[in-house]
């Protein structure tokens, strides 16, 4: 009897164990199915990685076209963008006196010879009364002469006199030629009382420094005006000794500013200065720029690179790009949406910030630049 009680509690104990192991096995079914259908992630190859198209993990992800840039030389080097001074005039006035009138102002485009201001000046007033007297003389003279001509001829006037005549007009002319040249240098519309200032070429108008009312005198240390040339600027570089090397004259040159990431300007190299500065150990150097849409504005800083051709460009990647594994490097390119593949490519010039690929990267794919260790950490697990 009672080995039958004890087989009765061994059986209900096991039957008790085998229902509940049937819910927990339900229980545990249920919870994990939906979590294997949540994942987003499927590896396909140990290259290539798929994401759903609205994966979280993309968050994470910055992708980007890539473009392509002529190959530098060298690491681009610090410069900075100056006006183009064989195409730039910096308008000092050559009178003194209070200024009446503003006619131009910065952007305007103006012709030699066009009026920037008018000044009251009596520097100017003394001038043109110097001129005026001048030639009213000389007039004068030189009919004392014509006159004394004729007496002399008749014997009416004594050789000495008729000398006298002579000199006289001589100097009156001499003034007189004085009087003209000081005027002209005044570079003034002779037309008008008060002192005209003219453009001395002509060009855009990039800078003013004086306003109405103000007094202005020859010799100040800026000018009232800066006209100027925007399609040429030059860029003026502060080339370190070991580099020296690597440039030459008219050699074809790369710009980048900070303000156009995804542009550069083109340029070469038009001088090269023959002495070292013994502080820093650099040489300047000085090339042109083409500026042909205005964007680039004198003072700014610039990145300067010599290259070897224009024409051979390769893409340009930012180092956050690149993965590194042994001798080798690779990149993630997006063959398609979500889906992301680790590629191998052959790097050229590897800068602070930046490197060009010669091999395995096209222009105008779209390439991983944020996030690679994570998707390489990705598929090193699947490996």
């Amino acid at each position: 009897m009672i080995t039958r009680v004890k087989k009765n509690s061994i059986l209900a104990i096991l039957l008790v164990l085998i229902i509940a192991g049937y819910f927990f096995w339900q229980k545990s079914h249920v919870v994990v199915k939906p979590l294997i259908e949540a994942v987003s992630v499927e590896k396909k190859s140990s290259d290539t990685i798929r994401f759903a198209v609205d994966a979280p993990q993309l968050s994470y992800v910055k992708i980007l076209p890539v473009e392509a840039y002529p190959e530098p030389l060298v690491e681009p080097l610090n410069a900075r963008i100056v006006y183009d001074d064989n195409r730039t005039a910096r308008v000092f006035t050559s009178v003194a006196g209070r200024v009446v009138s503003i006619l131009a102002d910065v952007g305007k485009q103006v012709k030699k010879g066009d009026a920037l201001l008018v000044i009251d000046s009596p520097d100017y007033a003394q001038a043109v009364a110097d001129n005026n007297r001048a030639e009213a003389d000389l007039q004068l003279k030189q009919q004392v002469l014509a006159r004394a001509k004729l007496l002399f001829a008749a014997n009416g006037m004594a050789q000495k006199d008729m000398e006298s005549a002579e000199s006289d007009a001589h100097q009156a002319e001499a003034e007189a030629i004085r009087a003209r040249a000081r005027l002209k240098n005044l570079n003034s519309d002779k037309s008008s009382s008060k002192y005209v200032l003219l453009a001395p070429r002509s060009g855009v108008v990039s800078e003013r420094q004086v306003n109405a009312d103000s007094e202005v005198a020859p010799g100040a240390a800026a000018p009232l005006f800066v006209i100027t040339d925007p399609l040429h600027v030059w860029g003026m570089i502060d080339l370190p000794e070991q580099d020296i090397d690597k440039v030459r004259l008219d050699q074809s040159v790369v710009v980048d500013v900070d303000a156009y990431a995804d542009a550069f300007f083109s340029g070469k190299i038009t001088a090269i200065v023959g002495a070292m500065d013994p502080v820093t150990r650099r040489i300047q150097v000085r090339c042109e720029i083409n500026n042909s849409h205005f964007r680039l504005k004198p003072e700014m800083y610039a990145r300067v690179a010599p290259v070897a051709s224009m024409l051979d460009k390769y893409p340009r990647v930012p180092n956050t790009a690149i993965v590194t594994q042994g001798l080798y490097s690779y990149v993630f390119v997006e063959n398609s949406p979500g889906v992301l593949q680790r590629r191998r490519v052959v790097l050229g010039l590897q800068g602070h910030e930046d490197s060009f690929v010669r091999q395995g990267l096209t222009k105008g794919e779209r390439v991983v630049t944020t996030g690679t260790l994570l998707l390489n950490a990705e598929l090193s697990g699947a490996d």
